[in-house]
């Protein structure tokens, strides 16, 4: 027991919750001490030397005197690596039965005594002991892995698949290269030299840039070097540790020491993937291999507010009141666990809220949707529905005697859904029809890390705890990272089912690598403060470079009071990022914008006008990620990763292609320096044009962030007319061209509409504007930057 939990178990059991907390925990340590294997006598085992080879389709299998080797090229050009008999399936993360084979890949001897496969896209080179370099076509490295080593119990038989011994993998990246990924770090979006644990974690309260893990880890890295770029995963979901350490150009003695990163995995099959190319090709590749993300409803892309505590119906309707009488913008209204009985998944407070059909019908007539907040945990309460139905389909997760898994979470003792079973995921889908009756029209998922509380060690189920994970079985050391990504897909599948004529909302605090086929999440409990507002946006940057295009903060922060500053300066963060929310605890500070002041109700109600005139391009922006795999939220190296400067760029960010946020985060900040990628682009605000690359210093008011465009770029906007899209031109440089995609908002359902493109360029010094394939733009044009050239 460290000092945090010495301090988690002196706060917790003066309340009858942590007298039970602590309960919980002794439980689940004894459970484990029962049901968990003993350590015992390890050997170390490495691959030994090459011994032959045979060819498949894509590559082959190489074969060493301790281990085997598979590398398969896909027709898209990603590379997978699989040891000892692992291969691609099954995974949690590759969606389907993953990508075809490329047939024009071969596999032939290298010079050294290893193997090689050479195709189009990709050289992989296999050394003779192990070693496994990835390169480009033309030869240059892009990643080297050592020789991996296991530890396996002393007694395993030998040969075969070794799914269950701890692994490690040391690898070497160019000396220039950046660190990016591996889920939403609170420290980034670029990952500085240490050690980073894959382990979905609730950080126990509002957390910081320090704090790590958190709610969704995945063991994914973007490497962005001079050399090129590329995407590891490794698809293994059991607890590890990632340490990095970033190179050095001319160190020592004028040699490079090359960045290195190592991999330890505590069990699970050692296999991955690499793909390579730009920033832009390597994220479409990944939305090809792990699932296009799901599209939200246009309503979701516009302002939400929620609350833990509004507490009433009447408390509701003050609030939408509040936005309508002051002429603000709101598209829905999130309601926390106060509104169920006794914080019981999928029940209702009828007192608090007598009628709440009613009320959600009430509602959408303004155009406020509302949202259900839904936990995995359900009451052990005989006599409650949902655990009696969760009994009869033997839904909960049980240990290695066979009884059912016990927490303690927010409506006290508590049983777990196992939704790594296909069985329980269609039991409890079946549940949110509930939801849907009570008139909601979309959910978040919380708590589903899983959490059980705990004044010490883990908050979550004992890791001898028994799941399905897709009838292999196993224990909570492999299900627990996909546990939030199992029950999104319980959740998006169901809402599919239960409501086929629209696209469903859905975001979820914890998942794994892939979960953007179900929708997207949030940052969970940012602490309120000026460090945490840094974090929402390492969050949103990181989580997108990791295939997660739908993501946003809890503006103002989740557990404190934000000055008027502050709550302005994340708001206006808020309104360019995709989920645009307000939220915080119910002890914290309220969040409305009018509680803030005059002043700050001024700042806040232009951002909010500035969002709703972009709907349309953040309605382009969602689309565009279903198809390309592109986040809304690009770093500022996006298209010129070769950009060394650019590289360490982390307090600004590109909304989509035109656009250039860099929002203020420091407090009393009324001017800020702004690094541009290469190219002309203009203050939206004053019209002035700045040429790029270079930094520039530009005004920061209260009233505003600096956001920037660029050149020749065309951005769909809200027209005068409701529902109505006109487009925003902005002058192309002399001698360059420039253009843009406006994909037009079918509404709700599933239809998905064909992309309208557009160019422009300058003729005889006019701005013009046609569509591609057609001529006639075919909406209103209004050209600014006129002049400023």
């Amino acid at each position: 027991m460290d000092a945090r939990d010495l301090l988690r178990l002196l706060r917790t059991v003066r309340t009858a919750r942590g007298v039970r907390s602590l309960r919980s925990a002794l439980r689940r340590r004894c459970t484990d001490r029962a049901g968990l294997p003993r350590p015992g006598a390890e050997r170390a085992r490495v691959p030994g030397a090459a011994q032959g080879a045979e060819p498949l389709p894509g590559g082959g299998v190489v074969h060493f005197a301790r281990s085997s080797l598979r590398v398969r090229v896909a027709a898209g050009g990603a590379v997978f690596c699989g040891w000892d008999g692992a291969g691609p399936e099954a995974s949690y993360a590759v969606a389907g039965p993953g990508p075809e084979a490329d047939e024009r890949a071969v596999l032939e001897p290298d010079t050294d005594g290893g193997w090689r496969v050479v195709s189009e896209r990709v050289l992989v080179v296999v050394g003779r002991h192990g070693s496994v370099e990835v390169r480009t076509p033309g030869g240059v490295l892009l990643r080297r892995d050592l020789p991996p080593r296991w530890w396996e119990p002393a007694d395993a038989e030998a040969g075969g698949r070794r799914g269950g011994a701890r692994w490690a993998v040391r690898s070497e990246v160019p000396a220039d290269a950046r660190f990016f990924g591996l889920g939403g770090r609170s420290a980034g979006p670029r990952l500085r030299d240490g050690t980073y644990r894959l382990w979905n974690t609730d950080p126990d309260g509002a957390f910081g840039p320090g704090d790590d893990p958190l709610y969704i880890t995945m063991p994914v890295q973007l490497v962005v070097a001079d050399a090129g770029t590329h995407l590891m995963f490794h698809d293994d979901a059991w607890d590890g540790r990632v340490t990095l350490a970033e190179g050095e150009e001319g160190a020592g003695s004028g040699h490079d020491r090359p960045g290195r990163c190592e991999v330890r995995m505590d069990g699970g099959p050692l296999r991955y993937w690499v793909l390579v190319g730009t920033p832009a090709r390597v994220l479409h590749g990944w939305s090809v291999l792990t699932g296009a993300a799901a599209v939200p409803p246009s309503w979701a892309l516009g302002h939400h507010h929620a609350r833990w505590g509004f507490g009433s119906e009447q408390e509701v309707r003050r609030v939408v009141a509040g936005y309508a009488e002051r002429g603000l913008p709101l598209s829905a209204l999130h309601l926390d666990i106060d509104h169920y009985r006794g914080h019981r998944v999928f029940t209702v407070d009828r007192e608090r809220f007598p009628d709440l059909p009613g009320l959600a019908a009430e509602l959408r007539e303004k155009g406020v949707r509302l949202v259900s907040i839904v936990d995995p945990a359900v009451k052990a309460e005989p006599g409650q529905w949902v655990y009696d139905s969760g009994a009869a389909a033997d839904a909960f997760v049980r240990d290695g005697r066979g009884r059912r898994v016990r927490g303690e979470v927010w409506p006290g003792e508590s049983v777990f859904p196992d939704f790594t079973d296909p069985r329980v995921r269609k039991w409890w889908g079946g549940l949110y029809g509930e939801r849907l009756a009570q008139g909601f029209s979309g959910v978040w998922h919380d708590m589903n890390e899983p959490v059980s509380f705990a004044p010490f060690g883990d908050p979550s189920l004992p890791l001898s705890a028994r799941h399905s994970l897709e009838g292999r079985g196993g224990d909570h050391r492999e299900a627990h990272n996909v546990y939030g990504l199992s029950m999104a897909r319980a959740g998006y599948e169901a809402l599919c089912e239960l409501r086929p004529g629209e696209r469903p909302f859905l975001f979820s605090r914890s998942g794994w690598a892939g979960m953007q086929r179900y929708g997207g999440t949030w940052s969970g409990d940012v602490a309120t403060g000026w460090p945490g507002l840094r974090a929402s946006l390492a969050l949103v940057l990181g989580l997108g470079l990791c295939g997660v295009p739908y993501s946003g903060p809890d503006v103002g922060g989740f557990s404190g009071f934000p000055s008027p500053e502050l709550f302005v300066r994340w708001f206006q963060l808020g309104a360019y990022v995709p989920l645009f929310r307000t939220h915080s605890a119910i002890n914290a500070g309220r969040r409305e914008p009018w509680e803030f002041g005059a002043e700050a109700l001024e700042h806040t109600a232009e951002a909010l006008r500035e969002r709703a005139r972009l709907l349309p391009y953040f309605v382009t922006l969602a689309h565009l990620a279903q198809r390309t795999g592109a986040p809304y939220v690009r770093p500022v190296w996006w298209r010129s990763p070769e950009d060394r400067a650019l590289r360490d760029c982390e307090d600004a960010f590109l909304l989509g292609d035109a656009l250039l946020v860099a929002p203020v985060l420091e407090q009393g900040a009324d001017r800020r320096a702004v690094r541009l990628p290469r190219g002309l682009w203009y203050d939206t605000a004053t019209g002035r044009a700045y040429e790029g690359p270079g930094q520039v210093l530009l005004d920061a008011p209260l009233s505003r962030i600096p956001v920037l465009a660029r050149a020749g770029s065309v951005i769909p906007v809200q027209g005068e007319a409701a529902g109505s899209v006109e487009l925003e031109v902005w002058a192309p440089a002399p001698g360059r061209t420039g253009g843009g995609v406006l994909v037009p908002d079918a509404g709700d359902g599933w239809e998905s509409p064909e992309a309208v493109r557009f160019t422009t360029c300058l003729r005889d010094g006019a701005v013009v504007v046609e569509q591609e394939g057609a001529g006639a733009v075919g909406y209103p044009v209004r050209v600014r930057g006129e002049g400023a050239r």
